[in-house]
């Protein structure tokens, strides 16, 4: 591992100063460090800073009314305990559970998952469906993202130069699901994703795909397809059919294309007969 200095401020506006003082590439953000910790020991990081934000004031998990604003430092642990989420947002509780074992939920953070931007990432496609946001503040100030906007690709997000991630914001407490298939239930990266939720307020769904390279995505043609708060089998059957056609489904190392092609239908129906048991 290269040696490096490891900074931790107090204040967001001294992590931000910090980060502007030096060169992109020379400085590491520290949040659970989960991932940072292997990147740095495996020679893929040779950050000469390390600045951790264990100080700062966004361990937080705040509801108004049917809003959720989840902290970026706050470990998946404590929004796994959390009563509200499990029972308004039981998509979100199951993709948090999805991640990892429970020693690492304790280090892991929201904001490290969604910075890290795996195409395989279990919160990022939940996110999506909830139609989740991004706060952000840096040198120019405060600026907010929608998730699917935010990650770009693997490893690859809209942070500017010294911009930090504050905080996820949850406009919706809605009915959602998250089912994956992986070789183990933990310990594992998914072969396949599905993410749905069915706002109350729009009267729609809202449906993410993951575990394929570029990113996690949302597909309209699949949301559209579902209709009504209770789509019927043809619905089903439309749905998955345009989430084959329209997702960039691909193989790699870990599942063939015609394998996870497969695993479209089953896991959206099982995920949106889940939501309409909530919804009724």
């Amino acid at each position: 591992m290269t040696e490096f200095d490891l900074i931790v401020p107090s204040t967001p506006d001294e992590a931000v100063a910090v980060l502007h003082a030096h060169p992109p590439e020379e400085v590491a953000v520290l949040a659970g460090g989960t991932d940072l910790l292997f990147d740095l020991d495996g020679g893929r990081l040779r950050a000469r800073h390390v600045v951790s934000l264990r100080r700062l004031p966004w361990r937080t998990l705040d509801w108004n009314g049917a809003t959720l604003t989840i902290g970026s430092t706050l470990p998946l642990r404590a929004i796994e305990n959390d009563p509200d989420v499990r029972a308004r947002l039981p998509g979100l509780y199951t993709a948090v559970r999805a991640v990892g074992s429970v020693a690492l939920r304790h280090r892991a953070t929201l904001g490290g998952n969604l910075g890290r931007a795996s195409p395989a990432s279990d919160l990022v496609p939940m996110l999506l469906a909830l139609d989740a946001e991004v706060e952000l503040v840096g040198p120019s100030g405060e600026r907010t993202v929608p998730v699917d906007r935010f990650v770009e690709a693997s490893r690859k997000t809209a942070l500017r130069p010294s911009e930090l991630i504050r905080a996820v914001r949850i406009p919706e407490a809605r009915p959602s699901a998250y089912l994956w298939q992986r070789v183990r239930p933990f310990h594992d990266i998914s072969h396949m994703a599905v993410a749905v939720a069915f706002s109350p307020a729009g009267a729609r769904w809202r449906v993410a795909v993951a575990g394929f390279p570029p990113r996690p995505i949302l597909v309209p043609a699949a949301e559209a397809a579902l209709g009504p708060a209770h789509p019927s089998d043809p619905d089903l059957e439309r749905a998955a059919e345009s989430i084959v056609r329209e997702a960039p489904i691909v193989a790699d190392r870990r599942a063939s294309e015609e394998y996870r092609r497969r695993l479209v239908r089953p896991l959206l129906t099982r995920a949106v007969r889940a939501c309409g048991e909530e919804l009724r």
